[in-house]
Order: C-alpha cells, then sequence, then structure tokens
C-alpha cells in the first residue's frame, strides 16, 4: 500500500476534536464532511479508515543536520558545551567519507519520515581534507532521490575557516540555501554581510545559526536585522537558535523583537539540541537555554521549532520526531498545545517558503495520523504508530502491537 494516492481518509477526528471525512484530489484536500456511521471500513486502496485516529498536518524539520546524524556512537562521547562538540565532530570529521555521510544521512530522512514529516531543512557542513563538499555531495544526491517522498532543502554551512572559493563552488552544486554561524567568526559583523552576499549574489535564502550562546552581550543578530533590512531580503532570511534573546531584559527584548518583525526576518527555535549544550556553565539556577519563543509568537513573528541534532556530539539523544519537539515546546518553553503544533507545522513551513499543508480545504495533503485522542495526547508523544501522506501519496505506515498485563486482563483474570 505504500506509495498508493490516498482519495478518502474516514473515522479520524482533527485537532479541534471533529470528526469528519477527508477527501484529497491531486494533492489537496478538496473537501471535509461529517462522518458517515455506516462507514464501517476501508473498502478501496485509496480509502484509509482510522476510527479514533486524529489527523494533522504532517511535521516539519526546520532546522537539522543529517550529515552528522547517528554520529554518536562513532565519535570520542564527549558531554559538553558548544565548544566541546565542535571539537569533537572536527575530529571525527577529518576522516569521514561521502559513503558515510550518505549512510547515516538516509537513515536520518527515514526516521523523520516515519515519525511523519514530510519537509525537512538540513544544514551540511565543508569538511576538511582534499575533498571538502564529499558530504555536501551525497545529502544533495539524497535529496533529488528522495524527491518523490518528502521536501529536502539542503543549506551550505559556510565557515570563515572555508577558504571563500571553495564555498562559492560549494554553492554552485546545488544548494537550496546559504547558511553559517557568524557570532563564531572573530568578525561576526563582516561574516554576516558576506554571507548575505552570496546569498543575494546566487538569488538564495539564508539560514544563519545565530547567537547559539547564553551571553546576552552576543547579538549578532543586530547586524543581520540591519542587512536584511537595508537588502529587502525579508521573508528569505531565517535566524535560527536565538538563545541569548532568552536571557535578556525585558524592556530591550522587546525592542529588539520589534526589529525582527519589522524585516520580517524568521526565527528557528531548537529546544532539544539547546537544553542539552547550553547552561553547562550554571550548575544552580541552570538557565532553559531557549530562545524567546512565547514573546516572538505574541508579536506576530514567524516561529518554526525543531530538533536540530540527532544522536551526534551536539546532541547524543533524539528521535527524529516532531511530537518530541511539541512536548518540549510546551514543557520547557511553555507554549500551548496550539502554538506547539503550529511551531513544528504551519511556522517551519512557512520558514521554508512551502505552501500551507493539512486536514484543512485548499492545502496541500502533507499529513500525519494518530492513534491519540486529544491534540495534547499527540503532542506529548503519542507512540510510534503514524500514516503520513506526502501529496496525498502514502510514504509511511508504522503499525504498533502492545500487549501487557493491565490492558489485558484475560491473561490476569478480571483484575481489581
Amino acid at each position: 500500500m505504500i506509495g498508493a494516492d490516498i482519495r478518502r481518509i474516514t473515522g479520524v477526528r482533527l485537532a479541534n476534536g471533529a470528526e469528519c471525512e477527508t477527501r484529497i484530489e491531486s494533492g489537496v484536500v478538496s473537501e471535509l464532511r461529517p462522518t458517515d456511521p455506516a462507514v464501517e471500513g476501508a473498502t478501496a486502496p485509496d480509502h484509509l479508515h482510522l476510527p479514533g485516529w486524529l489527523l494533522l498536518p504532517a511535521g516539519v524539520e526546520p532546522h537539522a543536520h543529517v550529515d552528522k546524524a547517528f554520529s554518536w556512537s562513532l565519535v570520542d562521547q564527549v558531554y559538553g558545551d558548544l565548544g566541546a562538540a565542535i571539537d569533537c565532530w572536527r575530529a571525527y570529521a577529518a576522516q569521514m567519507t561521502g559513503a558515510d555521510v550518505y549512510d547515516r544521512a538516509k537513515r536520518a530522512f527515514a526516521a523523520y519520515l516515519a515519525h511523519g514529516i514530510t519537509a525537512v531543512r538540513t544544514h551540511v557542513d565543508l569538511l576538511d581534507g582534499p575533498d571538502p563538499t564529499r558530504g555536501l555531495t551525497e545529502v544533495l544526491r539524497l535529496r533529488d532521490e528522495l524527491s518523490d517522498v518528502m521536501d529536502i532543502q539542503v543549506v551550505l554551512l559556510a565557515s570563515y575557516r572555508s577558504p571563500p572559493q571553495n564555498v562559492i563552488d560549494a554553492i554552485r552544486l546545488g544548494v537550496d540555501v546559504v547558511g553559517g554561524c557568524p557570532h563564531l567568526s572573530p568578525d561576526p559583523a563582516a561574516e554576516t554581510v558576506w554571507l548575505l552576499d552570496l546569498a543575494e549574489r546566487f538569488g538564495l535564502p539564508v539560514d544563519l545559526h545565530t547567537d547559539e550562546q547564553l551571553n546576552p552581550d552576543v547579538q549578532t543578530i543586530r547586524e543581520f536585522i540591519r542587512e536584511v533590512g537595508r537588502r529587502g531580503l525579508g521573508g528569505g532570511a531565517t535566524a535560527s537558535h536565538c538563545v541569548s534573546l532568552g536571557v535578556l531584559p525585558a524592556a530591550e527584548l522587546a525592542e529588539l523583537i520589534e526589529d525582527i518583525r519589522r524585516v520580517g526576518l524568521g526565527i528557528v527555535g531548537l529546544p532539544i539540541t539547546n537544553l542539552y549544550l547550553q547552561g553547562r556553565a550554571n550548575p544552580v539556577g541552570t538557565p532553559r537555554g531557549i530562545t524567546a519563543l512565547r514573546q516572538l509568537i505574541d508579536a506576530g513573528v514567524t516561529v518554526a521549532a525543531g530538533a536540530d541534532n540527532l544522536r551526534d556530539p551536539f546532541n547524543p539523544m533524539g528521535r527524529a520526531d516532531p511530537f518530541e519537539t511539541t512536548s518540549l515546546l510546551v514543557t520547557a518553553g511553555h507554549l500551548d498545545a496550539d502554538q506547539a503544533l503550529t511551531a513544528v507545522t504551519a511556522g517551519g513551513r512557512r520558514i521554508l517558503g512551502l505552501p500551507a499543508a493539512g486536514p484543512a480545504i485548499g492545502q496541500r495533503a502533507d499529513l500525519v495520523a494518530v492513534p491519540a485522542p486529544t491534540l495534547a495526547d499527540a503532542l506529548a508523544g503519542p507512540g510510534d504508530a503514524r500514516i503520513v501522506l506526502h501529496r496525498g501519496r502514502l510514504v509511511s505506515r508504522t503499525t504498533v502491537t502492545q500487549e501487557n498485563a493491565i490492558n489485558t486482563e484475560a491473561a490476569l483474570g478480571r483484575l481489581g
């Protein structure tokens, strides 16, 4: 059934609790109608009958590093801060092959898809050694190979450490976005200008790792804002991480957020990796290490959220699951359920410049169904059972059989 074009979904509930039948035409939701009680099961290959399941927009991972994914077991395992993770990664990456990147990245994309993510923006490093694009080439290859099942955008993670010609040659391989980490450069302002010059030269969006630290005095985002406003880049510019926003005084934060909103800069929060890496110098009263999510959302800034790293030196944990991110957005980021869901779905699609998707008439049929009674249950992590559609096509199906002594009363006799 994988690969089937689905035209009808019955028995499901939407996030607002309404039961409905969903019709799909040419990869777009064409109709929502009340559930017909007479429908008892799927009657055709293009029909899914899912009583008791919740139908939601498919997830978006707006900030991944698939070239690093699943490398934790291969590196010298050091539980540390951002600097320690960078050193650990560079030591391993110097001898890493393109084939290694291909295999781990493909595993990562499969995990994202299985958990209901149909759009991924991944940053990819230029590497040390004689072939600095060996990882990038393989991720670009996967982007093209997997284009029928998910939308993948590849960001070149440029660095002041790389010769400028190497960066230009890498962009010409066909990347989708220009990226970098100005706050790690000896001259952050010059690095920001250089990266935006490259983006304009090649007509590409830009997505920068921005102020990934808890020092409130580190605000390279201000130069980013100035350049975006001066160049009129608007919705084509994204600042990821923005951790230092979360420790600014309220008045200063409000002023800065207004500037972000005014120029149209999108923000990507990354709770799991930032919670892991940040705050290690503060063993008492440890700060959360998350950007100012609620204040940004309340101000009308486009905000998305993702998981960032996946079982690598920057985050040894991670499930490639949008509901892992939503759980953290609620518990650590103090968002409500609707805000958390929007951050991993509609917010991510706006950041990536993709059409709206979800169970709404006229939206793309990128959908995920989960066996959860309510939205809150889904956001907490409903388990691995998922049914995933990309443009109306069934691209992943995971079923789970569970037996335990509490739920299987026949195994123990009458409980209680």
